[in-house]
């Protein structure tokens, strides 16, 4: 089947500030993120690690219904290891969408305050 010419999913990966957020709201689709799950209705961010992988699954379902209604989207998560991609990889193939993936590597502050200490354990992670 061809892919849809007009329908993009592009992933955008890298450590805690490296600019994913940044580079995901300048490309023109809808940008989901897992940190969009933590945000209150007051607008703070409250972060809860016993609901990551909730946070997760939730990022996904959005991207598959923006994706079922003909919406590129952008998701800038980390995906330090290549299987936290494969869901999204999966769904640009069920929709046709075509897939970019661009790795992010600037050296900012991370906007949610992650210790130096978790983003060293990041790096030592990270699978090209």
């Amino acid at each position: 089947m061809a892919k849809n010419p007009q329908l993009t999913l592009t992933l955008i990966r890298g450590l805690p500030g490296s600019g994913k957020s940044t580079l995901a709201k300048e490309i023109d689709a809808i940008h989901l993120e897992t940190d969009q799950f933590f945000m209150w209705q007051n607008g703070a961010y409250q972060f809860n690690p016993k609901r990551l992988s909730e946070a997760h699954q939730w990022c996904q379902k959005m991207c598959s219904s923006h994706l079922e209604k003909g919406q590129s989207v952008a998701v800038s998560n980390t995906f330090i290891k290549r299987w936290e991609m494969e869901a999204y990889i999966k769904m640009a193939k069920q929709f046709n969408a075509e897939l970019v993936t661009v790795v992010c590597n600037g050296n900012y502050k991370s906007i949610h305050d992650v210790p130096e200490s978790t983003i060293a354990k990041m790096r030592k992670a990270w699978e090209p």
